[in-house]
This record gives structure tokens, C-alpha cells and sequence, in this order.
């Protein structure tokens, strides 16, 4: 299948890029494959990847996830990531069980919840929920209305439905989470609520590990930072490049020498009469040295991550996605990470008759600690 093969593909070019620490080569012993293939169609469905949501769902049902659990845990995520994603992911399931019940394939459709007791009151169970996840009691009396929703609705009326228990609801809600940007607050928050619910410290450490073998360096990034955060855990890991388009290349061990950290060089243009044309990775941290391009000058592109510029005896330039620097020959410079980012940036070097780089000094600790 398509998308099996896809994610395949995309889980074996990550491990190759990110060898296994001791906490991956024991995730299998901490997290279970139930556990994992929730926490790959959790997060593909907050991200909105439909192609490798239907190859994680193939896969959840391989590998024992029934119908039921699957939809249950599409469905919570309304709540989380809204209707169209969680439409979205029900349309795709649909699609999956069409297409292997047409090739054969029996699925177990697995138990529906438990009717409610008789006079089940949502608004209370659910405000003794939301105590419990969030560790106190909580009113949110800027919006009382939302308040009543989260309270009577989602805790209430959404967690009563025995399909997924309350540490499985958690562990769907961090990993859906991690997968959109700009909502870390309530990432942090379901992580403290994942632990009061009743995962275990070893179990929420092990997320990142999955979603970075399943899902993608960001993803798992942004699990790790709340986690550490929430755990007053030391974090000194950069940012990685989100969608990446421009391939990161190989070490750029030619030019290490001329570089403070590791660089990473992917050549994309280069022949006689041409413009030589190459993208630039940088770790975080990493910058080159002061240098001089004589008699032609360079074109930077920025392309993923932030970065700095910085002439000589100017104030250095902070780079994002979309900035363009445009260096003149002759000008002393240098270019490099922030020091909590990875950088890329395409670099052109402009044509010219005996052009030459000349490498000087390097960026002190001292000097780059001061941007911020």
C-alpha cells in the first residue's frame, strides 16, 4: 500500500539521521505497539498528513487496534484540533476499512462505550475530571460558557465513554498536540495532566521517542521541550527546521575548519558558466568565521530556521525564513544559527573573474553570546 510504504520510508530516513539513544532502543519495553500506533494517528490527524494517516490506520489494525478505538480516539480529538481535522480522519478511516474489506481483510470492530448510568450528571463528573487532570480545581470564568463546555462536554460526556481509558485519552491529547505549532501551553498542560491521569514518568518520556520514529524531528521536539519544562528538566536542544524543503546534505568537513560547530553542505547548482548554488545547514550554535568574498560577492536565501548576519562594525541581523542578504564583495561578514535553532539558507555565489574567499578570525563565544 501507498501509504504504508511512505511512512515506511519517511520512519527509515529519520533513524538513519537520528542514531538511537538508550531511551529509543527501550521505548518497545516502556510504551507498547497499541501505544505507539495511537500516538502516530493521534498525531497525524492534528497535523492534517491524510496520506500517511491512512498508512499509521493500516498499520494500527495489523497490529490489534480495533475499529472502535480508532474511531474513539479520531472522535476525542474534535475537541483538540476541531471538527475538520477530526472529520477528516473519520473520512480517512472509513476509506481504510472499505479498502480492506474489499481485499478481504476482517478488522475486529471491538466494544462500543457503556450506556451511562441513570442520571448521569455531565457537568459534575466532568468538573471532578478536569480537577483531577489538572491537578486543582479550575473555572474559567473569562468565558463561562466555554467553561461549561470543557467541563460538562469534553470531560464530562466525551471521557465517560469507556473505549479509551483516561491515561490513553492523555496520551492521545499530547501526541495530537505536538503536532500543531503554537499551542504549547496546552501541550504542557495535558503532559502534567497525562502524569495525574495515571502514565507513568517512563511512558510520557518515551512520546518523543515514538513520534520521532513515527512522525518527524519537530514533532518529537516539541514533545521533548514540554516534557523537560514540565519536569524542570535541563533543555539545551535546538529547534529543528520545520517542513524542510531543501535537502540538508553532508557534513561539510571541506570548510570545518572555517566553522564553529557542524555545517552541513548540499550542493544544488555548479558547473562551468553557471552560478554555484548551495544549501547551507547549520546545527544550532554553529557559525563560520569573519570572511572576505573578493571581487564577487554571495546571495543568502534564507530557507528554514533563524539565524544571524552580522557585517563588520554593524549590529548583527536576526534571519528568518524568506530574508534575503544581499553581500557585497569586498565586505567583511559572517553568518550562522541562533543559539536555540537549527538554520538553513541557500548561499549563491555571484560570479566573478578570480573571485576568492578570504577566511579570518572566528566568531567568539564571548561576542555571540550577546544576541539574543
Amino acid at each position: 500500500m501507498k501509504a504504508i510504504n511512505k511512512l515506511t520510508a519517511a520512519t527509515l530516513l529519520l533513524v538513519a539521521a537520528c542514531p538511537l539513544t538508550n531511551a529509543q532502543e527501550k521505548m518497545e519495553n516502556v510504551l507498547n505497539q497499541r501505544q505507539q500506533n495511537i500516538i502516530a494517528i493521534a498525531c497525524l490527524e492534528a497535523k492534517g498528513d491524510l496520506e500517511n494517516l491512512s498508512g499509521a490506520i493500516h498499520i494500527g489494525l495489523d497490529e490489534g487496534l480495533s475499529v472502535n478505538e480508532i474511531k474513539e480516539a479520531l472522535s476525542h480529538l474534535y475537541a483538540y484540533t476541531g471538527f475538520p481535522r477530526s472529520l477528516n480522519g473519520l473520512g480517512v478511516l472509513q476509506q481504510v476499512l472499505a479498502e480492506r474489506k474489499a481485499k478481504g481483510i476482517t478488522d475486529q470492530e471491538g466494544k462500543d462505550a457503556d450506556a451511562l448510568p441513570k442520571g448521569f450528571d455531565a457537568l459534575k463528573e466532568g468538573t471532578a475530571i478536569q480537577t483531577k487532570l489538572s491537578g486543582a480545581p479550575f473555572d474559567y470564568t473569562f468565558a463561562p460558557a466555554t467553561d461549561y463546555y470543557l467541563k460538562a462536554h469534553l470531560f464530562g460526556d466525551i471521557f465517560a465513554r469507556n473505549i479509551l481509558t483516561f491515561p490513553e485519552r492523555e496520551l492521545v491529547t499530547v501526541s495530537a498536540l505536538s503536532g500543531i505549532k503554537g499551542v504549547e501551553p496546552q501541550l504542557k498542560s495535558h503532559v502534567r495532566g497525562a502524569k495525574n491521569m495515571g502514565l507513568t514518568d517512563a511512558e510520557i518520556h518515551s512520546i518523543p521517542d515514538v513520534l520521532l520514529q513515527k512522525i518527524g524531528e519537530t514533532e518529537a521536539y516539541r514533545a521533548r521541550k514540554a516534557i523537560a519544562e514540565v519536569y524542570g528538566e535541563e533543555f539545551k536542544e535546538g529547534a529543528p527546521v520545520e517542513n524542510r524543503i531543501f535537502p540538508k546534505g553532508e557534513l561539510n568537513t571541506a570548510y570545518a575548519k572555517y566553522f564553529i560547530g557542524n555545517s552541513y553542505l548540499a550542493e544544488l547548482a555548479n558547473g562551468e558558466g553557471k552560478l554555484h548554488v548551495s544549501n547551507v545547514t547549520f546545527e544550532p550554535r554553529c557559525r563560520n568565521n569573519w570572511h572576505i568574498h573578493h571581487k564577487g560577492g554571495q546571495i543568502l536565501i534564507c530557507v528554514g530556521g533563524r539565524g544571524w548576519y552580522q557585517e563588520w562594525g554593524k549590529q548583527a541581523r536576526e534571519l528568518h525564513p524568506g530574508d534575503v542578504v544581499d553581500i557585497p564583495a569586498e565586505t567583511k561578514h559572517w553568518h550562522g544559527a541562533a543559539a536555540d535553532s537549527w538554520f538553513q539558507h541557500i548561499a549563491i555565489g555571484v560570479p566573478a573573474e578570480g573571485a576568492s574567499a578570504e577566511w579570518l578570525e572566528p566568531v567568539t563565544d564571548v561576542a555571540y553570546d550577546k544576541l539574543k
